[in-house]
């Protein structure tokens, strides 16, 4: 269920601006009746200021009078007024665990998807050209133990991602006239 912005200073302009119940501030919030109740009380959400869903057209007035009227009413979220949330250019963090799973991604993609530049590789999964060509000359310090393995199943990147950024590196090769490589299909003994 999708939330609206800021729920906990939506709770307190709906507890002090409303009449709704504390079971119907708490549904439409996505927070417990008992949280609802104690910042009702003042023992939670201290300072916290109202953030009226009306005004910022997450819900109308028409709604919450008639969840006022009838008690077992609910409050709907109005759809698509919620930002979408951009992606941002640049690297990205990636935690300490995953940093060894990245020259298996980095030899995976470059296994299958060779229409990718090393600076598509390198955006998807936050890792420098340096690196990438390391583990494609395999001259990178750990070449020995580097298994190809998929990035997405690995949480380097999103399926999405991925598939963006080969379609636009297919786009590129086909501009150029030359044929999209297909992969190589999977070996034997990766499945075991």
């Amino acid at each position: 269920m999708t939330l609206p912005l800021m729920p906990k200073a939506t709770a307190v302009w709906l507890i002090e601006k409303t009449a709704l119940t504390f079971t119907q501030i708490a549904d439409f919030c996505g927070m417990h009746p008992l949280e609802v109740q104690a910042i009702a009380d003042g023992e939670v959400a201290q300072g916290i200021v109202g953030y009226d869903p009306v005004a910022n057209a997450q819900v109308t007035l028409e709604d919450i009078r008639r969840c006022e009227a009838d008690p077992n009413a609910r409050l709907k979220l109005l759809i698509g007024t919620l930002p979408t949330p951009k992606r941002l250019r640049g690297a990205r963090y990636t935690p300490v665990a995953k940093r060894n799973d990245r020259p298996d991604a980095i030899a995976f993609l470059l296994r299958n998807f060779p229409q990718l530049s090393e600076a598509q590789v390198g955006k998807l999964l936050g890792t420098t050209k340096d690196t990438i060509q390391k583990v494609r000359e395999r001259t990178h310090w750990n070449s020995a133990n580097i298994k190809p393995r998929d990035p997405v199943i690995l949480g380097l990147c999103s399926q999405t991602d991925l598939n963006a950024a080969v379609a636009l590196a297919n786009e590129r090769l086909e501009r150029e006239g030359r044929t999209v490589p297909v992969p190589p299909p999977p070996e034997a003994d990766e499945a075991a």
